[in-house]
C-alpha cells in the first residue's frame, strides 16, 4: 500500500473556477489531483494561492472544513473539502496568503513567492491586462500593472470588484502594428485576439484622451495561452493594498522545475 505523507491546507483556487477548498495533499500533490486524479474531470491550467491554516473570518467556516480533513481507510489523504465557490478572493486577507502556484495540464506546478512591486514605466504605454479572478475581461489599457490594479478596484468604478487578481501579457504595442501593416492576415498576436479588433483598439485609446481602458474580450481565454506571455508576474489588487508575486526568468524556472518548464 503506498505511503502518502499529507497535513492540513488551505487553498484558494483562482483558476478556472473560484473557490476556498480544504485539503491533506501538499501543493504539488494538490495541483496534480486536480489536474488528473479527481472524478471532476477537468483538463487545463490551474492557479491556486495557499493560504496561512491560521487564517479566518466569519464569512468562510473554515474551522468546520478543515475537521472534515480524515484520511480514507487507505490511508489516502482527504484530497478536496470544499468550503466556499461564491465571492472567495472578495473575504481573503491578502497578509495569509502565502505562495502562488501554476499548474500545467500534465499537473506540473510552480510556486511563486511574494515580493514588493517597484517597477518604473513609461507613461501612456498601452498593455493588455488579463483579469484572473472573480472577473475574466481581458483589457487594453494605458494605465501600468499597479495603477490597473487600483483602478479595477476602485468603489466607484462599475466595472470593477473589491478585490483583484490580474496578470499583464508581454506584447510590444508598436512591433505589433508594424507586423500588422506589413501582413494584415498575421496570425493572433495572443490567442483569441483578432489582429485586426486589436489593431482598432489600440487607434481608438491613442485618438481617446480620457479613455485609458479598452475591452478586448469576455474570456481571457487563459488555457490557450502560454505562462510564457505574462509580463512581470500576478498582482492581488484592492483598493487599499497590492500583493505581488514576481515570476522568475524563463532560464531560472527552467533550472528549478524542468517539467514545468517544458510544459508552460
Amino acid at each position: 500500500m503506498t505511503e502518502y505523507k499529507y497535513g492540513n491546507y488551505l487553498y484558494m483556487i483562482c483558476h478556472p473556477n473560484p473557490a476556498l477548498v480544504a485539503s491533506q495533499y501538499e501543493p504539488e500533490s494538490f495541483a496534480k489531483h486536480y489536474s488528473a486524479g479527481s472524478t471532476r474531470y477537468y483538463e487545463g491550467k490551474v492557479i491556486f494561492a495557499e493560504i496561512d491554516t491560521d487564517f479566518r473570518d466569519p464569512y468562510f467556516e473554515i474551522e468546520k472544513g478543515l475537521e472534515a480533513l480524515v484520511k480514507h481507510e487507505d490511508g489516502k489523504p482527504k484530497a478536496t473539502k470544499f468550503i466556499s465557490t461564491y465571492r472567495v478572493l472578495e473575504h481573503i486577507n491578502f497578509d495569509y496568503i502565502k505562495k502562488l502556484y501554476l499548474s500545467n495540464p500534465d499537473g506540473s506546478c510552480y510556486g511563486l513567492a511574494s515580493d514588493k512591486y517597484d517597477r518604473t514605466h513609461k507613461p501612456d504605454f498601452l498593455r493588455i491586462f488579463a483579469e484572473v479572478t472573480p472577473l475574466k475581461m481581458l483589457v487594453l489599457s494605458s494605465l501600468d500593472f499597479s495603477q490597473y490594479g487600483k483602478w479595477i478596484t476602485n468603489p466607484t468604478n462599475p466595472k470593477g470588484a473589491p478585490k483583484v487578481l490580474y496578470t499583464q501579457f508581454d506584447l510590444t504595442i508598436t512591433d505589433f502594428l508594424a507586423d500588422f501593416e506589413a501582413n494584415p492576415l498575421m496570425p493572433p498576436p495572443l490567442p483569441s485576439i483578432h489582429p485586426s479588433k486589436l489593431r482598432d483598439a489600440i487607434f481608438e485609446l491613442r485618438n481617446t484622451a480620457e479613455k485609458k481602458t479598452k475591452g478586448l474580450s469576455l474570456d481571457i481565454s487563459f488555457n490557450k495561452k502560454s505562462y510564457r506571455l505574462i509580463r512581470h508576474g500576478f498582482m492581488f489588487a484592492s483598493a487599499e493594498k497590492e500583493l505581488f508575486f514576481p515570476l522568475p526568468d524563463l532560464d531560472k524556472i527552467e533550472k528549478e522545475n524542468y517539467k514545468f518548464w517544458r510544459s508552460m
